[in-house]
């Protein structure tokens, strides 16, 4: 029995201890009325929606009667390509992400052709190339 009670009083005086402890904040914030720690109503779980829209616009310009494709990154950052029988082509989309990566890549069938990315009327980006079967390529980082 005593090498029982030798060994046992430490964790009797710690659990005493924190019993005590838990009471006397209980009664604490009882009596100094301050609001419950952890209570939840759900208003501050709505989506906060982004005021911040921005226009991003790909243009490929060059001679009228070229034609050849373009391959381009969506407002979800996923690639996608479309063909174009004159020029000039664009594609306009719309988007509230804080950071766009704007990116397009062009060729043609002509000797001659361009790429312009605006983001909100301001050009981020503009190149033009020159050769047989022209390609050309346009890159905003963070729009």
């Amino acid at each position: 029995m005593g090498t029982l009670m030798r060994r046992a009083w430490v964790p009797v005086v710690v659990v005493v201890a924190a019993i005590a402890g838990t009471v006397a904040v209980v009664n604490l914030r009882g009596a100094f009325g301050s609001a419950e720690i952890f209570r939840w109503d759900g208003s501050g779980s709505e989506v906060i929606e982004s005021i911040n829209e921005k226009q991003v616009r790909y243009e490929v310009f060059g001679p009228g009667a070229a034609s050849g494709a373009v391959s381009y990154l969506n407002q979800d950052t996923q690639a996608e390509q479309a063909d174009f029988t004159g020029l000039p082509w664009s594609h306009t989309m719309s988007t509230t992400s804080p950071s766009v990566i704007a990116n397009l890549v062009a060729q043609g069938d002509g000797d001659q052709i361009g790429c312009r990315i605006t983001v909100n009327g301001a050009v981020k980006d503009e190149q033009l190339s020159t050769g047989h079967h022209a390609q050309v390529f346009c890159l905003v980082k963070g729009a």
